[in-house]
């Protein structure tokens, strides 16, 4: 099996050990490596695929503290670096009565905002499915240009460009200037994955299948959009189309939900060898199909407090069908 690689953001969440009450009333945290790039990551190693993160932490005890979890999970840290000049991010987590998220973030500047473009080299993508990227890190740091690098040696060595934008207002000066940062690099993308919540503002489009036509016009070629307890569905270039029901459990935590989402299609598409040709060839049944195991994935990750990945024995005993 090709390997899954991930750039972006790696930072240590700061998770309430309360509900129902607003971050100002958190009294309590608990600490939780985090980083949507690298949830998806450890989505895919855990599953049992080859996961690696591209990224840069602090010579700090958090970026240890993330590193040794990456490593746990099975993913490979090899271009995962550190650096002095600032200290790994911190993001300060609230969650209402049902789970969802209010952040406040701290890295002003932190140390994956300084990764290079010089530190992203061919060899990273040797035997490579897909490149994953979200667009908390195309701020106009050193790391937005590592990214487009990356991207270029990715498309190169003919690995599927996957793209979450996971939209984060508070890090960017404005709506408007995290808008144009995600709408540049739409175009890059094979795959995109949106959540309802987030189509019209990427797209500028309110429906979703309007949103899908135009992002194949720019060379996507697959739009996945999730939708919270209203399921999911799955778009291709080529016409065919795929939907699946969210499954009702108890939530503690939507913490990574749309990375367990994203990371286990993209264990899917890589087990079974679906290359960047292949997406657009992908019918409904078979997109159905991968819609409902991430589903199912998604859903033991939000029953767990921080984004906690589930191996695929895991998922087995919970969905033994």
């Amino acid at each position: 099996m090709k390997k899954v690689v991930a750039i972006g953001e790696l930072l240590i969440d700061f998770v309430p050990q309360q509900k129902g009450c607003s971050l100002d009333e958190v009294t309590h945290f608990e600490r939780v490596a985090g980083g949507a790039p690298a949830n998806v990551a450890a989505a895919v190693a855990r599953l049992g695929g080859r996961a690696a993160m591209v990224s840069q932490v602090g010579e700090d005890a958090f970026g240890t503290h993330i590193l040794k979890v990456l490593r746990s999970n099975g993913v490979d840290t090899t271009h995962v670096f550190r650096t002095g000049r600032a200290n790994t991010g911190l993001a300060f987590v609230s969650l209402d009565a049902t789970g969802n998220r209010e952040f406040s973030f701290f890295r002003n500047p932190s140390a994956d905002l300084f990764l290079s473009q010089d530190q992203i080299t061919a060899d990273i993508f040797d035997d490579c499915a897909a490149l994953h990227f979200c667009s908390v890190d195309l701020v106009d740091w050193p790391v937005r240009a590592a990214h487009r690098k990356a991207i270029g040696l990715a498309r190169r060595a003919g690995a599927i460009v996957s793209f979450d934008p996971n939209v984060r207002l508070p890090l960017w000066s404005s709506p408007e200037e995290c808008q144009a940062a995600i709408r540049e690099f739409l175009p890059y993308a094979d795959l995109v994955k949106l959540s309802d919540d987030e189509v019209e503002f990427v797209t500028g489009c309110a429906d979703e299948r309007d949103a899908a036509e135009k992002l194949f016009a720019m060379g996507c070629r697959l739009l996945i959009v999730t939708r919270g307890t209203d399921g999911s569905a799955a778009y291709t270039s080529a016409g065919a189309q795929g939907f699946a029901e969210t499954l009702r459990v108890p939530v503690t935590d939507t913490t990574g939900a749309g990375d367990s989402f994203i990371g286990s299609f993209l264990y899917q598409l890589t087990r079974d060898g679906v290359d960047c040709g292949g997406l657009a060839a992908l019918t409904g049944e078979q997109l159905t199909r991968y819609l409902a195991f991430s589903a199912q994935y998604a859903s033991l990750t939000v029953q767990h407090k921080g984004a906690v990945m589930a191996t695929l024995d895991e998922l087995r005993q919970a969905y033994p069908n």
